[in-house]
């Protein structure tokens, strides 16, 4: 009889998860309004379980790929790869693609909430152990196939941001920049890496990638690191040197914020024009499908772009204790909305090769990838025209 109830009691929390997974209010703002440098920004809409709506992890059907913008073409460079997360391209061609996924995290996910979640994450295929290594693909005969495949570093923790400065190629590691002996041509490093600064980890380690990219004139570092929280919940103390930029001299490994209240920034890069440092990120969660928008934005030395007091700009976010109304009214509004929930990551400005020049490519994975919204939206490339360092307009591939 005991074990009846337990076994019932079992199949109830499922049910519920599973009706939790399912249920929620459909997005209510249109797509074009929640794009662009003035987004509509409706009432929070507050729910004691938060809206999830998680995509079974599929890959392409063979012969598929992704729809170009006109003029471009997609082909499979590679496939078979372990979490590929993030790539470098080295002055050489070669391509260095970081194989990862999240290092264990004790204190992650605890109680109903962090259940549900971890359910959501098995069902997105995304709680595997990580591959911990950088593998190096390279076309040698120009056809946009990889034919050589070698690993390329192993034995990491959980890497993502790479940048080459000279013939020091940096990692991020998840708990630390390691820099390693790179010479152009090698197709593996075996000599261990020297550990440059310690970056925020830990057995609570929420947003765990580390962007990175060097100066363009090589000496300073600028990593990305997302906050410990989706809006503060574990304690304001558990976000120290969290949800920022920041600056590190690769010399002598000294570190200082460059900017702050950035949730997620996770993929970066300069300006051609301007030589000004811009990001994307994520935005917070569980206030509706229509909130809050994650962006793209220049970065201003010094700023603060309002996580987790506020968003865009100065619309407070009351789950906050104690509230920061000095911040809030500092809290610069970012550049360009991407629209709610998007997963934005990867940025790229065009030199003027591949895509007219000062355009911004920004990869959205969709808002199926977050999990917190209740319509669906599919994997898309945005192209964003910069003049005088403003975007003007956007324009969407799937």
């Amino acid at each position: 009889m005991k074990i009846a109830k337990i076994l019932l009691l079992g199949t109830g929390i499922v049910l519920v998860a599973a009706l939790i997974i399912l249920s929620g209010r459909r997005a209510q703002v249109p797509e074009q309004q929640a794009t662009g440098p003035h987004p509509v920004l409706p009432a929070p809409s507050k729910r004691l379980i938060p809206t999830i709506d998680i995509a079974k992890a599929k890959g392409w059907s063979n012969g598929a790929k992704p729809i170009p913008a006109a003029g471009l073409a997609v082909d499979a460079y590679a496939s078979g790869l372990d979490h590929p997360r993030w790539l470098y391209v080295l002055p050489n061609g070669d391509v260095l693609v970081a194989e990862t996924n999240a290092p264990p995290q004790p204190e992650e996910g605890r109680g109903i909430k962090g259940w549900i979640f971890k359910l959501a994450l098995e069902r997105a295929g995304a709680a595997t152990p990580s591959a911990n290594r950088i593998s190096l693909l390279r076309d040698a005969d120009g056809d946009g196939i990889a034919e050589t495949r070698t690993v390329f570093l192993q034995g990491l923790n959980s890497p993502f941001g790479m940048a080459l400065i000279g013939n020091d190629l940096y990692v991020a590691n998840t708990d630390a920049i390691l820099r390693f002996t790179y010479t152009e041509g090698a197709t593996q490093i075996t000599a261990p890496g020297v550990k440059i600064a310690d970056l925020p980890a830990g057995s609570l380690n929420h947003h765990w990638t580390k962007s990175l990219i060097a100066s363009p004139d090589g000496s300073r570092l600028y990593v990305g690191i997302g906050s410990n929280s989706n809006v503060g919940e574990n304690g304001l103390d558990k976000e120290q040197g969290r949800a920022c930029i920041l600056e590190i001299d690769p010399q002598t490994g000294a570190s200082r914020v460059f900017a702050s209240g950035l949730r997620n920034p996770v993929g970066m890069d300069w300006e051609p024009k301007t030589g000004v440092l811009w990001t994307v990120v994520n935005e917070r969660d569980e206030l509706g499908s229509d909130l809050v928008p994650d962006y793209l934005t220049s970065v201003k030395e010094g700023g603060f772009y309002g996580w987790p007091f506020s968003y865009w700009g100065q619309h407070v976010d009351d789950r906050v204790e104690p509230a920061n109304p000095k911040l809030v009214a500092e809290a610069i509004v970012p550049d360009y909305a991407l629209g709610n929930h998007t997963a934005s990551l990867g940025l790229a400005f065009s030199a003027g090769t591949l895509l007219p020049r000062n355009t911004a490519a920004v990869l959205s994975l969709g808002s199926t990838a977050r999990g917190t919204v209740s319509q669906r939206a599919d994997t898309k490339w945005s192209l964003c025209h910069l003049q005088m360092g403003v975007p003007l307009e956007a324009r969407r591939r799937s």
